[in-house]
């Protein structure tokens, strides 16, 4: 026996360790981006120009009984024509995002596309909720 071979070891060797930690994750970015499934599609590219900071987006909302509601205001579909002109005058391009319940009759929100339709506004939105599986 040598005189070194009773020493006590202070030091622990991680390096094992290590190697573990970078292999699980390793694994785990393989897994990941293995599992996301997806169709390869061209997207549009975005416009460069800002929007203005006045631009506001108009709810329209349609409940179970029927009543229409511009953001939370009710309205009549002839006073919803009449604010959304005037929204149009000022300003001509606007997003309107168009909520109705789902127990709503299909016409209601029929209806509010229609307006929508005659005034000309472009950049409408149907909000729906993602079903929960």
């Amino acid at each position: 026996m040598q005189a070194g071979d009773n020493q006590s070891y202070d030091d622990i060797n991680v390096t094992p360790m290590v190697d573990l930690y970078l292999v699980l994750l390793l694994i785990f970015i393989i897994m990941t981006t293995a599992g996301v499934q997806s169709i390869k599609v061209n997207l549009p590219k975005a416009s460069t120009k800002t929007t203005p900071t006045e631009t506001k987006t108009r709810a329209v909302t349609v409940n179970n009984e029927g009543k229409i509601f511009l953001d939370t205001i009710p309205v009549t579909l002839e006073e919803l024509e009449q604010k959304l002109a005037e929204n149009k005058a000022k300003t001509p391009e606007f997003p309107v995002v168009v909520k109705g319940d789902g127990l709503t009759q299909y016409q209601g929100i029929m209806d509010v596309l229609s307006v929508l339709g005659r005034l000309d506004i472009t950049q409408v939105g149907l909000a729906t909720q993602s079903s929960k599986k």
